[in-house]
């Protein structure tokens, strides 16, 4: 099952980027905007995290629920998905999770296997870092996830990850672990070959795609997957 969690941070729906990760048929100068179009059209849930309800409101979509402690979401925009009988789910302000974290959780209860992060990094640093690593839980339980805004797609590998893209497309590969061993890159232009990579190191940061494909496999530890528009 797809899901889309959409948080409250930026979604820039008013960029256009050049976009690595296109839907089949799609140019790959397509804008922003039409990818998330698609994201959302292709998700069979869709949980909004508190003000990420408002975001789906100005796109003129009904998520199929709202969680949270609804201490940031507009009362005109609440009142207008409470019409649409829209499910929401309340939170105590004083809780051990963030609003995104507990639609993680429920998505995970509905059964989602593969979710997709929407305006989960913004001004908040704090919260772009815990929300990216939300993806390590997925990792863990073997779900597929990443983070996506109109600039980056950020993905945690263990094991072994998979990408499309294009030639020339931007990937980063930063240590999460303390150290990374076993690491090859093959598809990409600075390839490896069972490397160890250290926390702290730039080694792996502005690799490229060299063909349509890369794949980012590792022995142990946990690696950052970042694709960037630049």
């Amino acid at each position: 099952m797809k899901c889309i969690i959409i948080a409250g941070g930026s979604l820039n729906t008013g960029e256009t980027i050049r976009d690595s990760s296109q839907p089949p048929g799609m140019d790959w100068k397509t804008g922003w905007k039409q990818r998330l179009d698609h994201l959302l059209a292709t998700a069979d849930l869709i949980i909004a995290a508190d003000s990420g309800a408002g975001h789906l409101m100005k796109l003129n979509l009904l998520p199929h629920i709202i969680i949270g402690d609804l201490d940031s979401i507009d009362p005109p925009a609440l009142d207008f998905f409470k019409e649409k009988g829209i499910k929401v789910l309340t939170h105590p302000a004083r809780k051990n999770q963030t609003d995104t974290q507990l639609c993680m959780v429920h998505a995970l209860e509905q059964g989602a296997d593969d979710i997709t992060f929407l305006a989960a990094a913004g001004t908040r640093l704090d919260h772009t870092l815990a929300n990216i690593f939300l993806l390590a839980n997925l990792a863990d339980a073997g779900i597929q996830a990443r983070l996506v805004d109109a600039r980056n797609e950020i993905h945690l590998v263990q094991g072994r990850l998979e990408l499309a893209g294009n030639p020339g497309d931007l990937l980063s590969l930063i240590p999460v672990s303390r150290k990374v061993e076993g690491v090859t890159l093959q598809g990409l232009a600075y390839p490896l070959e069972n490397q160890t990579l250290f926390r702290g190191s730039s080694l792996g940061i502005s690799n490229c795609f060299k063909g349509k494909k890369a794949i980012i496999s590792v022995r142990s530890g946990t690696l950052i997957a970042a694709r960037a528009a630049d």
